[in-house]
């Protein structure tokens, strides 16, 4: 006997989701978080694109999706996932002192954004910097803003905020992105200046930055694009099989290489909104469904 149907590990939008349509299938469901419920969108002031709010911090979005969880009696364990085995029908998630069991188990771990580690990025973080231009560009219509990155995300985010902002510098020595994007920056309006950031300043909003040659770009917003790291190292050591970049790799079902193991939200490298890692939260709940009935035929 398990003790669970479906073990998920990570209570970001995808994980809470998932619990949310297990539970609805009658699932025996528990979700395990090392941090607060909601993940990363946590760590998000203001969101305007998630449908039916118009805005809504993200404190207050990731806390009614965890109390929607709750009020539907999604099991929560708060702790460190320290080991996967997940080949076999039985699959097992290590904690720091116990280890439970399941048939299923979807991997909803996330990432983080690679940073730039340099002085000021981390105290204006949220306050004009930012690591996701789709989600925070619309507040910088009319403004000056710069990125920073040398590949294809950097490259699309500085032509996306190019068309909302007053302004926008690419910060990057060199470029790595593909020929056809580079084409496409050379016929923007956007300023690639061939320096990279050393700080970032203010007056508690972002004000400037500044550059190595110590020349001070007066801006109202910075993004950082240099770079996702996904949390799947675990799932590595436990078979599950990786893209090039480290992400998970799926099919369209959120069904990994591991029989019985799924995965969804930021882990498996898609796009990083909530709107996407709620949708495959979903696909996976219903797969592993699918899969826990099959296995009883």
């Amino acid at each position: 006997m398990v003790d669970f149907d479906v073990i998920i590990v990570g209570g970001g939008p995808a994980g809470l989701t998932a619990g949310i349509y297990c539970v609805r299938r009658k699932l025996k469901v528990v979700v395990v978080e090392r941090g607060s419920l909601g993940g990363q969108v946590n760590t998000t002031p203001e969101i305007a694109n998630w449908p039916g709010d118009k805005l809504v911090s993200g404190p207050d979005l990731a806390k009614r999706m965890a109390e929607h969880a709750k009020s539907l009696s999604v099991e929560v364990i708060f702790d460190d996932v320290i080991g996967l085995e997940l080949a076999g029908a039985q699959k097992t998630v290590y904690l720091r002192q116990k280890q439970l069991t399941s048939s299923a188990v979807i991997l909803a771990m996330g990432g983080s954004h690679k940073k730039m580690k340099i002085k000021g990025e981390e105290d204006y973080e949220g306050r004009g910097v930012s690591y996701c231009a789709t989600c925070d560009g619309p507040f910088f219509k009319g403004k000056t803003v710069a990125v920073v990155g040398s590949g294809n995300m950097a490259v699309e985010d500085a032509l996306y905020l190019s068309e909302l902002s007053r302004k926008t510098y690419l910060l990057t020595k060199t470029l790595i992105a593909e020929d056809a994007l580079q084409n496409k920056l050379k016929k923007s309006a956007v300023e690639w200046l061939r320096e990279k950031a050393l700080e970032i300043t203010g007056e508690g909003n972002v004000k400037s930055v500044t550059l190595e040659s110590g020349k001070n770009i007066p801006l109202d917003g910075v993004f950082v694009s240099v770079g996702h790291t996904p949390s799947s190292e675990l799932a590595k050591g436990a078979g599950v099989e990786l893209d090039e970049r480290g992400f998970i790799k799926v099919n369209r079902n959120m069904e990994t290489n591991v029989p019985g193991v799924y995965a969804a939200g930021d882990v498996t490298g898609g796009i990083p909104q909530i709107a996407t890692a709620v949708g495959e939260g979903c696909t996976a709940a219903l797969r592993a469904y699918a899969h826990l009935k099959n296995q009883m035929l």
